[in-house]
């Protein structure tokens, strides 16, 4: 029996980057000796066993057979006469299918330490094609190595858009298809992840409301990039930068500008009410997805709201209580932050604004705690104040405190 370091813990190793969970693949064992040297038992589709001191998974070396369509369509075979090199032939990427052995030694039968110093993302073989995920997890692993210069090798995206024509992209299950999103979301450059999706037709295969954006004009005036599928780019990777990690961030980022592909050809280069037109593209992809509460509602609001945000100078005191009050910024505070963040990336997600100040974002986050800190309890002392009656004077009281602030504001710059 030996043991395997594999996969992301030795590529992140050999990029130089911080090291994170450990995975490991034991080659001449069965089930049972794992068992009987304390190893537990977990995994569902194959042998994979919990360390008893580290907690760290061990996999039995396996090789899998297609058997049936979609990315669960496979039997999967760890007998114990299966070697490293066919446990690694099926992994997807060159740069995952290397190991370290007990001594320290490299074992790299398919030339991934090659790919990493030439900066190449490459499949190991014919049997990436057998599982469509791939196609996402390509894009996925771009969002996040493409500041360190990392491209797609161009075999690879001719398989992955042999993969996207077959139809096979249509058996992935929501949950998988959202676990990719949401991990290219929270990547240093989810430009790349749509990139990569677009170029090989997969983006319009999982996110048509995304895909739709390319090509769409807007006004060159406002957006030097014109194309709204590269704004959404920028956006995306504004977004990233920002608020690092933050898939919440990203996912509303993301869906900001649905509503524009929908406007009528005549219509352009402006895109007159396209907040309003994005909500239902949006609620269609979150239902499809199967997406987060959270992430919906913050993606809604931001949605609708993105342009009341940058005018918010322009708005009175009541229709930024209004405003407020549509975002649930009073149940849900920490929404106000996010919506701030993600109206600033749209704002600076555009070819030659990247930094560009925002003075919304910390504005709206000021209104916003002003109206936050009226109570509505002491508002009722000494008064006969109930139902209906409670509600709209606290109203009033917010639009009063907005409208305080904003004096107090404009006092401090005089």
């Amino acid at each position: 029996m030996e043991t395997y370091l594999v996969g992301g813990a030795v590529r992140d190793e050999l990029l130089g980057l911080p090291p994170g969970d450990r995975d490991w693949v034991v080659v001449g064992a069965t089930p049972q000796r794992m068992l009987d040297a304390g190893f537990k038992a977990v995994g569902r589709d194959f042998p994979v066993f919990l360390h008893p001191d580290t907690g760290e998974e061990h996999a039995l070396a396996r090789t899998e057979r297609k058997s049936s369509r979609g990315h669960r369509g496979f039997v999967v075979d760890a007998d114990p006469s299966v070697t490293l090199e066919e446990d690694l032939q099926r992994r997807d990427f060159t740069i995952n299918a290397i190991a370290r052995d007990a001594h320290g030694n490299l074992v790299d039968p398919y030339g991934g330490v090659d790919d990493i110093e030439r900066r190449i993302l490459r499949h190991v073989g014919p049997a990436f094609a057998e599982d469509p995920l791939r196609v996402l997890r390509a894009g996925r692993f771009m969002a996040r190595f493409a500041p360190l210069g990392f491209s797609v090798a161009p075999e690879t995206m001719a398989l992955m858009r042999q993969m996207t024509a077959s139809g096979e992209l249509d058996t992935l299950v929501p949950e998988r298809v959202w676990q990719e999103l949401r991990k290219a979301l929270a990547a240093p450059r989810p430009s790349a992840f749509l990139a990569t999706l677009h170029a090989c037709g997969a983006l319009a295969a999982i996110l048509p409301e995304v895909d739709a954006l390319y090509g769409v004009p807007q006004r060159a005036e406002y957006h030097p990039e014109v194309d709204t599928g590269v704004h959404q780019q920028l956006v995306s990777d504004m977004a990233a930068r920002l608020a690092p990690g933050d898939d919440l961030i990203g996912f509303a980022a993301l869906t900001h500008d649905l509503g524009k592909a929908l406007t009528p050809e005549h219509v352009l280069p402006k895109h007159i009410g396209h907040e309003g037109a994005g909500l239902k593209p949006l609620a269609a992809l979150c239902e499809r997805l199967k997406i987060p509460f959270e992430h919906r509602r913050l993606a809604e609001a931001v949605c609708r709201e993105h342009l009341n945000v940058h005018r918010l100078a322009e708005l009175r005191d009541a229709t930024v209580h209004e405003l407020l009050e549509r975002c649930d910024a009073f149940r849900r505070p920490e929404r106000v932050a996010r919506i701030a963040v993600t109206c600033e990336a749209d704002k600076r997600g555009r070819l030659g604004n990247e930094d560009a100040d925002y003075p919304q974002g910390p504005e709206l986050r000021r209104l916003h705690a002003a109206a936050l800190a009226v109570n509505a309890r002491d508002l009722a002392i000494g008064e006969e104040l109930s139902g209906p009656q409670v509600g709209e004077a606290l109203r009033k009281a917010r639009i009063a405190a907005i409208g305080g602030a904003r004096t107090l504001r404009a006092g401090e710059r005089d």
